[in-house]
């Protein structure tokens, strides 16, 4: 199973739960994050059903739930899992102008006017890479106003009764029906989703979404050579999709406010992700 040369004897128990759990998730995300790139503006749908925006609503739990059993730090939820799947289970119930403030909350308010002004002055300088990289971004932006509207259109094209029987339809389809979303939203409290930062996570994840951003990438927008001066033609043997040298496995500090002015004895440098993390805990006491 992908992952598991990560794991060893001295692991703790609660990340080998984190990396089995996610293991049985991650077809499921490889497809809900393949699915919210789309809707965000890597292609621009025609039309879009009821059964579509669930779907994005169900991938957004996906990608959430994928950031918690790898602890993925947050300092903004990017994805909104847990309120996709309570606007889920609302609409379910008749509650519809929720879904559409959340759908135009994410898919629209783009900086058109700002973007434009960068690519003009790009025009103007004759940068090159960065025009075409800025207009290939706008198109994007452009492709999710588009998709809002066609996630729109599929709403207020159908009468409130219509509109239901169809949301729930798709809840029933996706596993959320909304006897079981409860349940799901009460999952995500246990412990395999609570915070736990720990190296075979965090390479778990970066294996992954380097992977993932191999396949997002690959369009002619985003070949070597079409990006920016700064992306050259690789040689071979190819080198990893995101090499990054870490000497040690550094991290921050633990918590509990993850500064090391907690710690004005011990050198951040110095503290690698394999050692434990109770020691920095237990020498830490609140200032009087």
């Amino acid at each position: 199973m992908p992952g598991k040369d990560t794991v060893d004897s001295t692991t703790p128990p609660i990340v080998t739960e984190k990396l089995a759990a996610f293991e049985r998730l991650l077809p499921e995300f490889e497809t809900s994050f393949h699915f919210v790139q789309e809707m965000h503006g890597q292609k621009r749908f025609q039309q879009l059903a009821v059964a579509d925006i669930a779907r994005y609503l169900h991938a957004l739990w996906v990608c959430e739930c994928k950031d918690r059993l790898l602890s993925v730090p947050r300092t903004v939820h990017r994805y909104e899992g847990q309120h996709a799947l309570e606007l889920l289970e609302g609409w379910q119930q008749g509650e519809v102008a929720q879904v559409v403030a959340f759908l135009q909350a994410r898919l629209d308010l783009m900086p058109f006017a700002d973007i434009t002004g960068q690519w003009q002055a790009a025009v103007q300088a004759g940068d090159e890479p960065r025009a075409t990289r800025l207009q290939h971004g706008r198109l994007n932006l452009l492709n999710r106003g588009f998709n809002l509207h066609a996630a729109l259109d599929a709403i207020f094209a159908l009468s409130l009764p219509e509109l239901l029987e169809q949301a729930r339809a798709a809840g029933e389809q996706l596993g959320h029906a909304p006897a079981r979303i409860g349940q799901q939203i009460a999952e995500m409290a246990t412990a395999p989703y609570l915070y736990y930062p720990h190296p075979d996570l965090a390479r778990r994840n970066m294996l992954v979404m380097n992977a993932l951003g191999v396949r997002v990438t690959d369009n002619r927008a985003d070949q070597p050579g079409n990006r920016t001066w700064k992306v050259e033609d690789t040689s071979l043997p190819a080198t990893p999709y995101a090499q990054t040298l870490i000497a040690g496995a550094l991290e921050l500090l633990p918590a509990p406010h993850g500064t090391y002015a907690y710690f004005p004895e011990t050198d951040a440098a110095e503290v690698v992700l394999n050692r434990p993390v109770e020691p920095y805990i237990t020498q830490w006491t609140p200032a009087t």
